[in-house]
């Protein structure tokens, strides 16, 4: 896995063995996995399905929302986030998980925004199902069953989605607003324009909720004005 910083403070967040390679300006400086700081998950560098990758699955018992692993040393206000990422079902899971998977952003005192995915729901025979397989929240007061109780249908919408592959996976954030591209569309699956934290600023972060088996690789991260 490399992570990458330059002056621009882009970084790129792919895998190898085990590692990080941290690209300053000034002579590079090997790190470890280290370069991530967990938050109730456990992270292994493995090769999947032909990429090397950083593993994301839940440490112990978590509550929904708090399973993440944050990428130090990023401060994102507005840009671009990318990533390919795969999340499926974790050996064991409950019936209801779907391979939550997805980036927080803008992580401050315990708060942060994620948009994220349930692959098993993108080609699920229930139609109310596939209209769920993408999601905005906000953690820790705005979480996906007050979204649908206060404003049904609003942070949510379908994309095709296959469990356990690897997924094209952007978000484009100004303001208050994100929008979501999937699989390289050049139109959002999902469109948000009342980030609950208002304009703010904070740490990106790999997110999974409970039940997940999570795969993350090709991080990049590019600040916009």
């Amino acid at each position: 896995m490399f992570l990458r910083w330059t002056p621009a403070l882009n970084v790129a967040l792919s895998a190898t063995a085990a590692s990080l390679l941290l690209v300053m300006p000034l002579p590079a400086a090997a790190q470890t996995v280290d370069q991530l700081t967990p938050n109730h998950v456990k992270l292994e560098s493995v090769d999947y399905q032909g990429k090397r990758a950083i593993k994301v699955v839940e440490d112990g018992s978590v509550q929904n929302g708090e399973a993440y692993a944050v990428v130090k040393n990023t401060n994102f206000h507005n840009g671009t986030i990318e990533v390919e990422l795969a999340g499926r079902p974790a050996a064991g899971a409950g019936e209801g998980a779907r391979g939550f998977i997805g980036m927080a952003f803008r992580l401050r005192d315990g708060r942060f925004e994620y948009i994220y995915l349930r692959p098993t729901n993108g080609r699920a025979d229930d139609q109310v199902r596939r209209n769920h397989s993408t999601q905005y929240s906000s953690f820790p007061d705005f979480d996906f069953a007050r979204s649908r109780k206060e404003a049904p249908e609003k942070y949510e919408s379908y994309v095709d989605l296959d469990p356990g592959a690897w997924t094209r996976y952007r978000v484009v954030v100004q303001g208050t607003t994100a929008r979501l591209f999937v699989h390289g569309a050049e139109q959002p699956a999902l469109v948000v324009n009342d980030l609950k934290l208002g304009d703010s600023t904070g740490p990106v972060a790999l997110w999974i909720g409970p039940g997940t088996e999570g795969y993350f690789t090709g991080l990049t991260i590019k600040p916009s004005n």
